[in-house]
């Protein structure tokens, strides 16, 4: 396995990968204690989240492994992908989308499993009243994420 992580300024974005494809970005607010052991899977996700973390539309070009996921939760995140940069989306939405108008929660389960975020933007992802609902990494990294991409105004906080 192979790992790598980036530091942000609301901490640090953790990759992993095997030998051809991201297994997943995990999220830390203290600084990871491994020494990184890159290979080109890693190195190009972290040119890619700096880039990201720098402002700017990144895509991701990047294989994921996905297959050990369920085929819904694989067809949640081919519909949480499709969601432009600094835009939104909602679970709703995406149920309706998906021809399941009541799989509303299974989406938000299927979204929270979601072991690329960033990459498979499910901080995109707000309740029907506009509402940021649930983050596996807690509202304030979604909050943050939206600002950055702009879709919400920075916020600046004095202390």
């Amino acid at each position: 396995m192979y790992c790598d992580y980036i530091q942000t300024d609301i901490g640090y974005w953790i990759m992993k990968s095997d030998e051809n494809k991201l297994l997943s970005i995990g999220y830390e607010t203290k600084k990871p204690d491994f020494k990184p052991q890159k290979n080109e899977i890693t190195q190009k996700t972290h040119q890619k989240l700096e880039k990201y973390f720098g402002g700017e539309a990144v895509i991701f070009d990047i294989p994921l492994q996905t297959e050990n996921y369920s085929p819904f939760y694989q067809s949640v995140w081919n519909e949480v992908i499709k969601i432009p940069y600094g835009r939104t989306s909602s679970y709703s939405h995406i149920s309706h989308t998906l021809n399941n108008p009541k799989a509303v929660r299974a989406v938000g389960t299927a979204n929270g499993k979601n072991p690329f975020p960033i990459i498979i933007p499910c901080h995109r992802v707000i309740g029907s009243s506009g509402q940021l609902t649930g983050y596996a990494f807690g509202i304030e990294v979604k909050e943050w994420l939206l600002q950055l991409e702009g879709y919400l105004p920075k916020v600046m906080k004095l202390f």
